[in-house]
């Protein structure tokens, strides 16, 4: 019963949270900075609404100057309210096309000034990519990559995709990877506390001085250090 009063509150909220964020985003549209103020509208009471609580040890990624590239683990669409709270200033996203057409959520995505690729056009997205590096180097913004490139639904890591690593390269910009311990598979919402999650930025991997032969060791060191870091926020968060 508790679930399911859940659900039919955030189906409410999400209305009411979209006109809000709609506000922020004609106010000025494609300002880089309207993904943090639009994440931390739709995170912040949602989850009150969900009974989860939230830790945040991103104290040091929210320090570090613009810009950089984010890279995280994706579990769900729960992401956009679990998540939403921890995006730093002036950082979008990339995230594929079809999501501008989305209801709400979508047109609100695009205003954001997040990227949007078509991943079924290889040159469009090669365009999309530079266009990402100009905006690293001369817009004061860094780039928040779901690094997977789909939901791992709870199942653990999945393969790293080549783009964040390539684009952080390219750009000469560090790569900050972010864990968020598994909520997809202990999240209980018919108990009036949830359940736990923890959000923590690792330490910045400078990507100075490499060249793309030197990605797929940087893959495997990111990866490397987001398995340990999951394995130990997954026991914390119990």
């Amino acid at each position: 019963m508790l679930k399911i009063f859940r659900l039919a509150m955030m189906g409410l909220y999400f209305l009411v949270a979209s006109a809000v964020n709609f506000v922020i985003c004609f106010a000025r549209p494609f300002n880089p900075d309207n993904s943090r103020l639009v994440g931390w509208v739709y995170s912040v009471p949602a989850l009150r609404f969900l009974g989860l609580k939230v830790r945040l040890d991103t104290a040091g990624m929210l320090a570090h100057p613009n810009p950089f590239v984010v890279v995280a683990n994706h579990q769900s669409n729960w992401d956009l309210f679990v998540l939403g709270c921890s995006v730093p200033r002036r950082t979008v996203s990339l995230g594929k096309k079809s999501l501008k057409w989305i209801p709400f959520f979508g047109q609100i995505y695009w205003l954001s000034g997040n990227i949007l690729i078509d991943r079924g056009n290889a040159l469009q997205a090669k365009q999309a990519m530079i266009k990402t590096t100009d905006v690293m180097l001369h817009q004061d913004t860094s780039i928040w990559v779901f690094v997977e490139g789909t939901r791992n639904l709870g199942r653990g890591l999945l393969p790293f995709k080549k783009g964040a690593f390539q684009m952080a390269i390219n750009a000469g910009v560090p790569i900050i990877p972010v864990c968020c311990s598994n909520y997809k598979n202990t999240m209980q919402l018919n108990r009036w506390h949830s359940g736990s999650v923890v959000i923590r930025a690792l330490e910045p991997i400078s990507t100075a001085g490499m060249t793309l032969d030197d990605m797929p060791a940087l893959m495997e060191r990111c990866r490397e250090q987001m398995l340990a870091c999951l394995e130990t926020l997954d026991s914390q968060s119990i």
